[in-house]
């Protein structure tokens, strides 16, 4: 790709890309004549001009995820699993995952509808933005999966590839693209960031979650999680989005995918936004952490009836 396509793509100046180019940074640049050519897997480079510089409350004990960790060894110690069982598993955790994110954002569809929709049966009475919603989700997680299953690292272009899955044909003009306006999110307290920001901030979370291999997976989840939202960087889809990267951060570190339930809302959304507002990420990792023991626990009696 040429210059201008990697600005596009990485959502930083044709300027700055020439600096990192002239620095080095962006690896397998080469120049053809006049015409500098990129390859189009490059990663885009991180800004080292950023610095973390939010200072996060975890108030948790040093053996706090030792029962998690426990689990989820003991469940790994009967790995290889069938590929029946593996196919039924991932089925359950799609229709869970889907039904409960959507659920959260105001989707009316039920559990059972949720099902039907995703086996390709339209439901009489549903939008069809709800429709969508479930098919789009779905298609989200698999985009996931693949990431994950490639070692593929986070990105902005990833990001921006999931949200477009997750707005696909029910707001085509915004899939993919930051917001170009000011945001409330309903219920919160915290205020998103000037729309003109962004770009950075989404630039800065990238370099700084690459520097938070200091805590623990799920630690980091949540970070991923409650930082992005803070950003609130799309004009819709920003609650599915965050969830989806917490998993992945989650699943690339071998555990299983943490369903937030729809039941638990409330609680959910206190302990978000506490995070955002205090930088107290106590009561979010908590709540990330018991959620993922629950679905740990259901992995764990369904194997031991086999």
């Amino acid at each position: 790709m040429k210059i201008k396509e990697a600005s596009e793509k990485w959502n930083i100046s044709e300027r700055r890309i020439r600096q990192l180019i002239k620095d080095g940074r962006i690896e397998g640049a080469t120049k053809i004549g006049t015409t500098w050519i990129i390859p189009d897997d490059a990663n885009k480079p991180i800004d080292k001009r950023f610095k973390d510089e939010v200072d996060f409350k975890i108030d948790l004990a040093d053996d706090y995820f030792k029962q998690v960790d426990e689990k989820l060894a003991k469940l790994n110690s009967k790995r290889p699993l069938s590929k029946a069982t593996l196919e039924s598993l991932e089925e359950s955790n799609i229709l869970d995952w889907t039904y409960n994110s959507n659920a959260i954002e105001g989707n009316t569809l039920t559990l059972r509808e949720t099902k039907v929709v995703l086996e390709g049966i339209t439901i009489g009475g549903k939008s069809v933005k709800e429709h969508l919603e479930v098919i789009n989700h779905k298609n989200a997680i698999l985009f996931l999966e693949d990431l994950v299953k490639s070692n593929t690292d986070i990105s902005e272009w990833n990001i921006k590839n999931i949200h477009s899955l997750i707005l696909k044909e029910i707001d085509n003009e915004n899939a993919g693209k930051y917001r170009t306006e000011n945001v409330k999110i309903s219920g919160a307290s915290q205020i998103p960031v000037d729309y003109v920001k962004v770009p950075e901030e989404m630039e800065k979370l990238i370099y700084r979650y690459n520097n938070w291999k200091q805590y623990h997976p799920l630690i980091r989840a949540a970070l991923l999680h409650g930082e992005f939202v803070f950003i609130h960087p799309f004009v819709d889809g920003n609650g599915r989005t965050a969830r989806l990267l917490m998993n992945f951060e989650a699943m690339k570190n071998g555990y299983l995918p943490i369903i937030l339930k729809a039941s638990i809302k409330s609680k959910y959304y206190d302990a978000l936004d506490k995070a955002m507002v205090e930088h107290d990420y106590t009561d979010f990792i908590k709540l990330i952490v018991d959620e993922e023991e629950k679905i740990i626990d259901q992995y764990l009696k369904i194997i031991d009836r086999l």
